[in-house]
């Protein structure tokens, strides 16, 4: 079996109020793929951490972010580059949230802040036709619920690109652009307690843009299908590999 590591992208750090409480992107990663038996690299772009070689690492998850794509921040413009490099090498990549956003952005997609307003709390995601048959969805249902908190989304998808979900606010849940290559706009990774305190920092900017704090507050369930599409990515690498190498 390859023993090569699965890559965490850390794009910077959540506000304290959420981090002190729930921890940062990585740690909410590394708890959602705790049964899985691979070893994490994390990396932190914003710190000055370089990007290891794509043949290193097995594949690559690029973590949501409190920063904007559009605003061109160095630390991700310079993760933009290696994704493009990534990306042609074939590596697995998925893009989450932000990463989500920048995987497109590479690809040439338009990513801009969404004309609907801020996509927040538990909410419901429609595969499309072609979702329904993707590899990785197909055992999914036509509709589950994800978390999501976000300002910006991707409002055209790179050419080429096939869009595999979406939901009432954002007609960009979940992009395939190849074999190896797939991005969400929700957190597979979020629990309710982390969902949670992203609602409490943001519920005076919430309140005063007409959303129902309380009910964005009212979480009684986590979202078993949007944890499980992160699984099964990186089960498929695994499986991947044995295809590919049937004495590993």
């Amino acid at each position: 079996m390859d023993k090569k590591p699965l890559l965490i992208i850390q794009m910077g750090v959540p506000p304290q109020p959420i981090a002190q409480v729930v921890g940062e992107q990585s740690d909410w990663f590394s708890a959602a793929l705790a049964a899985q038996p691979r070893e994490l690299l994390l990396v932190r772009p914003e710190r000055g951490e370089r990007l290891p070689h794509p043949d290193a690492v097995a594949g690559a998850v690029i973590t949501g972010s409190w920063s904007m794509v559009t605003d061109r921040i160095d630390w991700s413009e310079s993760t933009a580059a290696w994704l493009r490099q990534a990306y042609h090498a074939q590596l697995p990549l998925l893009g989450v949230c932000y990463g989500h956003q920048l995987l497109a952005d590479v690809l040439g997609g338009l990513v801009a802040d969404n004309p609907k307003g801020k996509e927040i709390g538990l909410q419901t995601v429609t595969l499309t036709a072609q979702g329904g048959n993707d590899p990785l969805l197909r055992d999914h249902p036509a509709h589950f619920d994800a978390y999501l908190t976000h300002q910006q989304s991707v409002l055209i998808p790179p050419p080429g690109a096939q869009v595999l979900a979406y939901s009432d606010q954002d007609g960009c849940q979940i992009l395939r652009y190849g074999p190896h290559a797939l991005s969400v706009q929700f957190h597979p990774e979020f629990t309710a307690a982390i969902m949670t305190q992203c609602v409490r920092n943001s519920a005076n900017a919430l309140r005063a843009a007409g959303h129902d704090v309380d009910r964005l507050l009212q979480l009684e369930q986590e979202p078993h299908w949007a944890r499980q599409l992160l699984l099964d990515f990186v089960a498929q690498i695994d499986d991947d590999v044995v295809r590919c190498n049937p004495a590993a």
